[in-house]
């Protein structure tokens, strides 16, 4: 072990650091990869920042949740395989639990007045978190005026032009490898005035570690890919059914949703609602409502769909052990794939790590995401602070355009208080997100919700 080495945290340590993460990765993948910014490169210094968007860069053009990928790549960059299982699945299971509970509770009592206010609290927390990563990602991911151009036209076709999001972070990868001297990072470590970051110290001193840590990763791709196919294969062949339907179902989004989860509730809101009567679009939204305001990827909306479809399953598994068993084989045809993809294709990007032009499409891909991030900061700020919209067409364009009237002052309000914490009192993300969640109940009790 070289003593840059020693210096990186145990594997114990770590495990913690991903549960915290788990447990406050409130916000869809802005917020949450925020909250992984803050936590491995602001605070604790482990991933430099060029590495850590270089790695977000390519979990971006994944398909399947962002964030999730991203935590499993950065913990398998500290300790390897075992490092990456851990902080994949810690940054899903307390969400994952938690929605599993608001599901019972939807599916048996309908919504709960007080959970609803706790997480009215938290939505307009996480807003001012989204902004927050908007400006600390921008800061440093564009250098150079192409690279601003870039994330504003990549907030643009989003934004006015609706185009699909893959097609905008593709895009922006070609325009980067035929032109990567407009997008060099030059190199993945710090800037020369910084701190250099645990893990490139240790890549410094050991150039042959990733090659090693390479053939496991490999291997646990290929198990990953061999345990979440099986349960498919298995169900679809020999016995048919609901369950067969949802592992089939949730496998085939896992691979064919680039985007992130508003591109996949495209997909799952026009078959699992309208082709397989899992549940109605009302529910839908609801069950949206409760992924957005639940810690962990923002894709566990599909979890809910899958509760839902064991519950009310004809057959003679269903009701509650139903649900629980739809929820989980959702959650397994979901998620398995993120280490399949990770593990296979992280090794591949480190390898390549000094290929001119694939730097150069991951640093463009990476200067699009701030326009990505920007698109998804100020629609959510209109969804939270406004009730109704109205859409307008501008030419070509075409925006949801928020109605004055209809002004959520308590949202605005918690926004505000969010961001006093954050910004000014710096009282970090937990205590705001505590602080903006007990607002959230008392404005309900006070009848001003």
């Amino acid at each position: 072990m070289t003593d840059a080495e020693a210096n990186l945290p145990s594997f114990a340590a770590a495990f913690r650091v991903w549960l915290r993460i788990g447990l406050l990765s409130f916000g869809g993948p802005a917020g949450q990869i925020a909250l992984l910014h803050r936590e491995v490169v602001d605070q604790r210094n482990w991933i430099g920042e060029r590495r850590f968007l270089h790695a977000l860069s390519f979990c971006n053009i994944l398909p399947g949740p962002e964030a999730t990928q991203l935590a499993t790549y950065l913990g398998w960059m500290m300790h390897g395989v075992k490092g990456g299982v851990a902080a994949g699945v810690i940054f899903v299971l307390p969400g994952a639990v938690v929605m599993l509970a608001l599901s019972l509770i939807y599916a048996l009592a309908g919504q709960v007045p007080v959970i609803d206010a706790l997480f009215f609290g938290l939505k307009s927390a996480v807003l001012v978190l989204v902004v927050e990563a908007l400006l600390r990602i921008g800061r440093r991911a564009l250098k150079g005026r192409v690279a601003w151009i870039l994330a504003g036209a990549a907030f643009v076709a989003l934004f006015f032009l609706k185009l699909p999001f893959p097609a905008v972070v593709l895009a922006a990868g070609a325009i980067g490898w035929f032109f990567p001297s407009h997008f060099s990072h030059g190199g993945h470590g710090q800037a020369k005035h910084d701190r250099p970051a645990l893990i490139d110290a240790v890549l410094d001193a050991d150039p042959g570690r990733p090659a090693r840590f390479a053939a496991s990763a490999r291997r646990a791709g290929l198990v990953a890919l061999v345990l979440w196919l099986v349960p498919v294969v298995l169900l679809v062949g020999l016995t048919g059914g609901t369950y067969a339907d949802i592992a089939l179902f949730f496998s085939k989004m896992a691979v064919v949703t680039l985007g992130g989860a508003y591109a996949v509730l495209a997909y799952v809101a026009q078959d699992a609602v309208e082709s397989y009567h899992w549940l109605t679009a009302p529910e839908m939204l609801a069950g949206l409502g409760l992924a957005e305001t639940t810690p962990g990827p923002l894709i566990l909306v599909l979890q809910f769909v899958g509760f839902l479809a064991g519950f009310r399953s004809p057959g003679a598994l269903q009701g509650v052990p139903g649900g629980i068993v739809g929820s989980v084989l959702t959650l397994w045809c979901t998620f398995a794939p993120c280490f399949v993809f990770v593990f296979l294709g992280a090794p591949i990007i480190e390898k390549l790590a000094s290929n001119v032009s694939l730097s150069g499409a991951l640093a463009a891909i990476t200067a699009s995401v701030v326009g990505v991030v920007g698109n998804l900061a100020l629609w959510f700020a209109l969804q939270v602070v406004f009730r109704e919209h109205k859409p307008v067409r501008l030419g070509y364009a075409s925006i949801d355009v928020p109605i004055p009237a209809s002004i959520d002052l308590a949202a605005l309000a918690l926004a505000v208080l969010a961001a006093l914490c954050l910004f000014q009192f710096k009282l970090g993300v937990l205590r705001t997100l505590g602080i903006t969640a007990v607002a959230g109940l008392v404005l309900r009790f006070a009848g001003n919700l």
